[in-house]
């Protein structure tokens, strides 16, 4: 419970604290307006969708559509909410709270958990959508609201990596990864599913990881998911993959964490998203074959890297994710400053942090023109082309040349892609 109270409340009192700030309009002043648009002052304002549709998981029924719904709130929206299955307490609880605190009747309103719930608010009208849930499902979803131009913004599913750097302590790596397999039963969308580890520190992270482990009780498994995990494992060891305790059984309703070692990336284990504490450890010979490994999933949440910080900082920089933590797993990500969404098949579009609330809001730019002048307005005359490639070349031209401008741009994005 607190992994869903804390952060909550954390991100509440963000908004109280940040979000006027953000949201106010912004007046660009003289700084960088062309010199053409003389008399011209603009302003950039934020304001509301209208109304705006969280769907929310099972796994954290409290936490994410809450934190979805008072930032969509906070930037003036009206919300509806639609629970996973069997998740509709804690967004009544949050609707009772709400209302005590004096927020106006009908500006946030739960709808019921059938899946049904979703297409009938879409054919009635909402302003934007909001989901977090499977890749499958974000997909289906996504099409239908493509029939409606309604945008959306989707934290889809995760197949996370862990990186291991020379150097890295393995003790405590051991305890994070415990730690994400037994944190509400590996049940969270960051929680590490792949291990890239060199080969020559592969046995001792088996040792390590296996002991603690050990202690993690049972978790309840979707029975779907259960046997769709069965097979795949079953495939995994067949391809030379060994585990470190028992394969789950496919009709079981829990299972102990599965630990496989000698993991190869392009096993259909290591490409899917699976909600249930199960951890494959891929011995490689260095980074560049870790990244490599990595890219074979479709999946791009989060990532984690274990190592001496400035090698950490670094890797961190080429990974093709929407998160990175270094030295840590999972618990960082509750920082309510923080923007978190995921990239490919896990999504686009940030919950959280003021990217999250700014998207919760849609751009509009206020131009206003002082002064009697519009030359403009005037007709083409003699010698206006000359005029325009003399001021072309003073404003924007280097020495010797009318491109001076472009050069430099260049130069910017060379200096951007070697970094």
């Amino acid at each position: 419970m607190s992994a869903e109270l804390l952060p909550l409340a954390e991100a509440c009192r963000f908004l109280e604290r940040e979000a006027p700030r953000l949201l106010a309009p912004r007046r660009l002043g003289r700084r960088g307006r062309p010199v053409w648009l003389f008399g011209v002052e603009a302003e950039v304002r934020r304001e509301p969708f209208g109304t705006v549709l969280v769907v929310g998981p099972s796994n954290y029924p409290l936490l994410l559509p809450g934190v979805q719904a008072v930032q969509a709130l906070a930037a003036g929206n009206a919300v509806l909410v639609k629970p996973a299955p069997g998740c509709r307490a804690p967004m009544d609880i949050l609707a009772g709270l709400l209302a005590e605190c004096g927020l106006p009747d009908g500006l946030f309103r739960v709808l019921d958990e059938s899946a049904d719930a979703v297409g009938d608010a879409i054919e009635a009208g909402i302003d934007k959508l909001v989901l977090t849930g499977s890749a499958g499902t974000g997909r289906a979803v996504a099409e239908r609201l493509a029939r409606h131009l309604v945008p959306s913004t989707m934290e889809l599913s995760g197949n996370d990596a862990v990186f291991v750097l020379p150097g890295a302590d393995m003790e405590s790596l051991a305890r994070a990864l415990a730690f994400g397999l037994r944190l509400n039963g590996s049940a969270t969308c960051i929680a590490p599913r792949r291990v890239f580890v060199p080969r020559g520190m592969a046995a001792g992270l088996e040792k390590a990881l296996g002991r603690h482990a050990a202690s993690i009780p049972p978790a309840s498994v979707p029975a779907p998911t259960m046997r769709r995990l069965a097979v795949l494992a079953r495939d995994a060891v067949a391809q030379g993959a060994h585990a470190l305790s028992g394969l789950p059984e496919e009709e079981g309703a829990s299972m102990a964490p599965l630990i496989l070692a000698n993991a190869k990336p392009d096993m259909a284990l290591l490409r899917e998203e699976l909600f249930a504490p199960v951890l494959s450890l891929v011995p490689v010979r260095d980074m560049d074959e870790a990244l490599a490994g990595a890219a074979l999933s479709p999946y791009a949440l989060g990532a984690s890297v274990f190592g001496p910080e400035t090698e950490a900082r670094a890797l961190a920089l080429r990974l093709d994710a929407g998160t990175v933590t270094i030295n840590d797993l999972i618990v960082p990500t509750a920082d309510p400053r923080l923007p978190f969404g995921g990239r490919h098949a896990s999504g686009w579009g940030v919950t959280r942090g003021a990217e999250g609330l700014l998207e919760m809001t849609q751009v509009k730019a206020v131009c206003v023109r002082t002064g009697r002048q519009r030359p403009h307005f005037d007709p083409p005359r003699d010698g206006d082309e000359a005029l325009m490639l003399a001021a072309l070349r003073l404003l924007h031209g280097g020495p010797g040349t009318r491109t001076g401008a472009i050069r430099r741009l260049v130069q910017a994005v060379r200096r951007r892609l070697k970094s």
